[in-house]
């Protein structure tokens, strides 16, 4: 009542008066401003962003309130998805664990306790089972992952579930497209999710695209008016591929063709995705069908989509979903159990290496205790920013003992962690604040000294061109360049 008392004052006789326009715009500036700490101080984790928000709602009226409106407030809540399809998973319950399992088991608590202590970890924070029996194999570059998921799709009988951050219309977008729609003619359920600003990478937009072809096509979390300034920065950076519900695939490779270095594309990116077989598929189904109804309501369900799965191999693996909804900071907290256990050495590769104090400390802390800490990144990152601000904040790092090395061109987009050489973390995430805070995103940790050494295969094969960053390097840098990158580092929560 007060508020439009006012209003109708400041417009009385049609004349604008002035005092009582500026009075009601410093009173909706400090509203907003006390409405953005009082929500700021109850919500937010971090005190630095608590300080930072409130800071810029009060220094920068209305639009520091704005912003925090926009980029600052998590209005994501999926367990009612969840508790939909339930039963969808349960129907076949998990086989029991077996004598050769036992021992295993047995052998892994006595001889690694600290592995065993990660994979406790990794159960309080999923709630889910390490699975057994299962198969892992790395694909190298869309030049290996492509064909096999195409293969895949094109024997596809019964489902296919595609979630990708990126779709291009480009080569090897057509060709997806062409193998889906063939499979939906063959009578196969096919199920298409894109993250809506993924889709508008390229034109035309795939996402119409598919749906004009008759495939079931939505676009995760539309990122215009009016839902623009609730979701603009919250994506869904998964890649999850099932086919039947028992071949799956993750990793980091979009579809595109700058993934396909053999089509030679105006920019050429290196990157790790990986078939999966077993058990675990399941968890990769029961992620892809949570993200489809929330974004379409549908429930997907029956043993079209969640049939019954034998194991495969040898590999025992489990899904961590993590994002800005129920599973915050999940991956942060297994990344520092992992960095935690280790005992020997951690190696890890990701095209953009930005972590958050918490990561830095743990990573420092597994140096200072002889564990042998190396890091991969790009030498030319595809995001000038990204590398500005990186360079920036390596010393923290490399004056602990943590060995970085950049590896030269193609960008490399692998995003793979291993420890020990037994536990390994593959998936989409990247050491970032938005992989880790504002993703959607899915990454699976297996627990096979035999899978990691094909890891460490490929990593060995990077560290041969690779080049080491030392700490005189960093401090080497001319004070302009120095200044720069501090600066960009200031950016570094949202980039």
């Amino acid at each position: 009542m007060i508020l439009t008392r006012l209003v109708c004052i400041s417009l009385e006789n049609g004349v604008l008066n002035w005092p009582v326009v500026y009075f009601l715009l410093a009173f909706v500036s400090l509203a907003f401003s006390i409405s953005v700490t009082l929500h700021a101080v109850l919500h937010k984790r971090d005190v630095r962003s608590v300080i930072g928000w409130v800071g810029l709602a009060w220094f920068t009226p209305v639009l520091g309130s704005l912003a925090y409106l926009v980029l600052g407030i998590n209005r994501i809540h999926r367990k009612a998805s969840t508790l939909k399809i339930r039963e969808s998973w349960n129907k076949y319950p998990d086989a029991e664990l077996n004598s050769h399992d036992l021992e295993q088991v047995e052998i892994v608590r006595k001889d690694f306790p600290n592995i065993a202590g990660l994979a406790a970890a990794g159960h309080h924070l999923s709630k889910l089972q390490l699975k057994p029996g299962n198969s892992v194999e790395p694909l190298v570059d869309g030049d290996e992952a492509y064909p096999a998921m195409l293969e895949a799709i094109g024997a596809a009988t019964s489902s296919v579930a595609l979630l990708s951050y990126i779709f291009d219309c480009d080569r090897v977008g057509v060709m997806f497209e062409e193998a889906l729609v063939a499979a939906q003619q063959r009578g196969v359920e096919v199920r298409v999710l894109v993250d809506d600003v993924g889709s508008k990478y390229s034109k035309p937009n795939m996402v119409r695209r598919l749906r004009a072809a008759g495939l079931k096509t939505t676009g995760f979390l539309p990122a215009q008016l009016p839902r623009l300034p609730k979701y603009a920065n919250m994506r869904n950076h998964r890649k999850i591929l099932v086919v039947d519900g028992q071949v799956g695939f993750t990793g980091g490779t979009n579809i595109r063709e700058g993934h396909c270095l053999e089509m030679a594309p105006d920019f050429p990116v290196q990157c790790l995705h990986f078939i999966l077989r077993g058990p675990v598929v399941r968890q990769l189904s029961r992620v892809f069908a949570i993200d489809w109804a929330f974004a379409t309501g549908e429930e997907l369900s029956g043993d079209t989509w969640f049939p019954k799965i034998d194991r495969v191999g040898e590999v025992w693996a489990r899904g961590i979903e993590h994002g800005p909804d129920e599973q915050f900071e999940r991956l942060t907290d297994l990344i520092a159990a992992a960095l935690a256990s280790a005992q020997q050495r951690v190696r890890i590769v990701t095209p953009y290496f930005l972590p958050h104090s918490s990561l830095i400390q743990s990573l420092n802390a597994a140096a200072l205790r002889n564990v042998e800490v190396e890091i991969y990144i790009p030498a030319h990152n595809n995001i000038t920013l990204v590398q500005w601000a990186c360079t920036a904040q390596l010393w923290q790092n490399l004056e602990k003992g943590c060995r970085v090395f950049t590896t030269p061109d193609p960008f490399d987009h692998t995003k793979v962690m291993i420890v020990d050489d037994i536990w390994s973390l593959i998936g989409s995430t990247n050491w970032d604040p938005r992989s880790l805070r504002l993703n959607f995103e899915f990454n699976v940790e297996c627990y096979s000294p035999d899978f990691a050494m094909k890891l460490n295969q490929i990593i060995d094969g990077k560290a041969e061109t690779a080049s080491e960053i030392t700490l005189a390097d960093v401090n080497a840098r001319r004070l302009p360049i120095r200044l720069r990158d501090g600066l960009a580092r200031l950016a570094s929560p949202y980039l």
